[in-house]
This record gives C-alpha cells, structure tokens and sequence, in this order.
C-alpha cells in the first residue's frame, strides 16, 4: 500500500517538542491512518522528495522560516509540488505549507499588511466550501488556532476560495479536487497555540497586540481535528 507523505518543513519550539511532540506527531494523530502508512520527509536536512506516484497523500507542514526567504530547500519543495499536483496526489499544506503551495503555483506571499494573527480565531468558510470534499458538511462559521506573519496574498490561477478570517482574506483555498492549503493550523490545540503566544509576546507587543488578551480568548475546538481526520479519509478512499 502507498504511503502518506509528511513532509517536514522545520521544527517547532523546544519547549513544546520535549513535552507534546512535533508537527508531524500532531499532524498523524487525527487522521486515523497506521503508523506505518506515513512517511516523514525533512528537506531542511537534505533530505530528498519521493515519486510522488508512490505516495497516496502529501502534507506539508508549518514552519518557522519564511516562504519570501526562498531557502534552498524550501524552494527544491516548491518546485517538486507540481510533479505531486499532476500526479493526482491528494496534497495539504499548513500555514507555511499553504503558502508554499501558492507561491510554487502562481500566487503571491508575503508579510501580511494586517500583521500578525495568532490564537482562536473565527474562519468564515465561502459557499464553495459546501461542494469541497475536505470542507463538506463543516459550519459555515468555525474557530480555529493560527500563528503566523506571512500570508497568501493572491491566490494561484484556477483555485477557488474556502474561507477567510477578519484579518487574511485567504484562510484555505483549494485547486481542483487534490489540493487544498490552509493558513489555520489543523494541528494545534489551545496548549499549543499558547505556547507559542507567549514565546512572542515580545514580538506581538511590539506589533501592538496584547498578548494577554490572545491568551484569555484561546480554547480548544473540534474542527481542525475534524478536518485531519477527513484528509485521512480522502488519502484512504484514493488508495
């Protein structure tokens, strides 16, 4: 049976990895699939990419390195993305993985022009999300954990808005039936979304965000756990 490829774009903080784990061991969780299903990948460590025709999904994860800084290896990523996408490969990128997708396929990132977005958010998902195989049957309205700078600021040709937030119009979109980016991190809990509050509650004060404030709005939510375990699904039904 093919395999589901994480593909691991950096690694979190130190605090978080030596008591909850990585992105990848957040990611796998939900999605219901046997360990020895998935496969991780870490390209920051020259690691090399797969044929994607051995694989029955792709996730790319978070990260905290910045698309816009084009690294070697993030770049080496975005050009394998189109060989995944033709393949018919299921593919989800996260936050950093989202952006990826976009910039690799025709779309814009960059610093987004109203700052940073961290911690419990309202997603408005658009009418296209109830046709969508990952979004189909969601609220039109769910609460979800974010933490980043950068943002999809166009979308790639062909792709079709899923939802948005008060603060980045382009909180996931999707490209034909395999593809989908979410800014919104699927993986995170309130625990962990915290975390990293208070890592950058200097950074974020600066900015002019409170982040004590952040901190007293976090709470945990069912969606991005809801949304994993779909892409598992997808992967397994596509198998």
């Amino acid at each position: 049976m093919r395999t589901v490829l994480i593909v691991k774009m950096g690694t979190t903080l130190r605090s978080l990895a030596e008591r909850r784990g990585d992105f990848d061991d957040w990611i796998r969780r939900p999605m219901g699939l046997a360990s020895d299903r998935i496969r991780v990948v870490k390209p920051y460590e020259k690691e090399d990419l797969p044929d994607p025709l051995g694989l029955s999904g792709v996730i790319i994860t978070g990260s905290h390195d910045m698309v816009t800084d084009r690294k070697e290896w993030s770049e080496r990523t975005g050009a394998w993305l189109p060989s995944v996408i033709k393949a018919g490969v299921p593919l989800l990128g996260i936050c950093y993985g989202h952006q990826l997708i976009a910039h690799a396929m025709g779309g814009k990132v960059g610093f987004n022009p109203s700052g940073s977005e961290f911690g419990t958010v309202d997603v408005q998902l658009s009418e296209h999300s109830a046709q969508d195989p990952l979004f189909d049957g969601f609220p039109p309205m769910i609460r979800v954990h974010v933490s980043h700078r950068q943002s999809v600021l166009s979308l790639p040709p062909k792709s079709t808005l899923l939802a948005s937030s008060s603060q980045d119009p382009h909180q996931a979109y999707a490209m034909g039936e395999n593809v989908w980016g979410v800014q919104f991190h699927p993986e995170f809990d309130a625990d962990i979304v915290g975390t990293y509050i208070k890592e950058c509650a200097d950074d974020l004060s600066i900015e002019g965000l409170n982040p004590e404030h952040l901190l007293g709005t976090l709470e945990d939510t069912i969606w991005g756990e809801n949304l994993l375990r779909r892409f598992g699904e997808i992967v397994n039904s596509r198998s």
